[in-house]
């Protein structure tokens, strides 16, 4: 009597990879954050399609699926990078109204910003474009005037608009010599400056 076999049960199939999941939003994320790093370390003049692409390893022509032009991805990493200086002149509002009583909180912030290399590279980059490309001046000038703008009710405009223009100066140098001003310093700048004698103005 001869045993049956039963046929043997086919081998189990490797199940099919699954496709790779598209992020086009992630990837533009990730070309935009290279761009804002570039031109932070290197300034605005230093980004190209192939730079940008390599620092966020993606494909080169990922660079002008998600941005018209080079001119057009210089303008988004720069915006974003004002939305950013954005973030530090809010963290002021809660002290602007006592800034004659108590100027220490303001020092304190401002201290912060003069004493972050990439916000500081960030800010000049910004300036510079300005200067440069009339497109770009308003968006640079964003910073400065929403300063006055706080200042004014306080200081008043004249004396918020020298605060603003010493505070671009100290960011400058802050970028060039690699050392910001000191606490000691800043204050004493900035006590003048909020006291400094305007024609019919308070706090003369």
């Amino acid at each position: 009597m001869h045993e049956t076999t039963e046929p043997a049960a086919p081998a189990a199939q490797a199940a099919p990879a699954a496709p790779r999941r598209r992020d086009p939003e992630g990837r533009r994320r990730a070309i935009l954050a290279a761009a804002t790093e570039i031109i932070v370390e290197e300034g605005a003049a230093a980004l190209t399609h192939r730079a940008v692409a390599k620092r966020a390893s993606v494909p080169l022509g990922s660079t002008t699926q998600y941005f018209t032009s080079i001119d057009d991805m210089r303008e988004c990493a720069l915006q974003q990078l004002a939305d950013e200086i954005d973030e530090s002149i809010a963290r002021l509002e809660p002290f602007i109204a006592t800034i004659f009583e108590r100027p220490d909180p303001i020092i304190d912030e401002l201290l912060a910003y003069l004493e972050d290399p990439r916000t500081v590279h960030a800010d000049i980059a910004l300036m510079t474009s300005g200067t440069t490309d009339p497109r770009l001046r308003a968006l640079a000038l964003r910073w400065p005037e929403r300063m006055v703008a706080l200042l004014s009710t306080q200081v008043g405009e004249e004396r918020a608009v020298a605060i603003a223009v010493f505070l671009d100066g100290a960011t400058m140098h802050a970028g060039l010599t690699g050392t910001p001003l000191g606490r000691d310093e800043l204050t004493r700048v900035l006590q003048a400056l909020m006291t400094m004698p305007v024609p019919g103005s308070a706090h003369t």
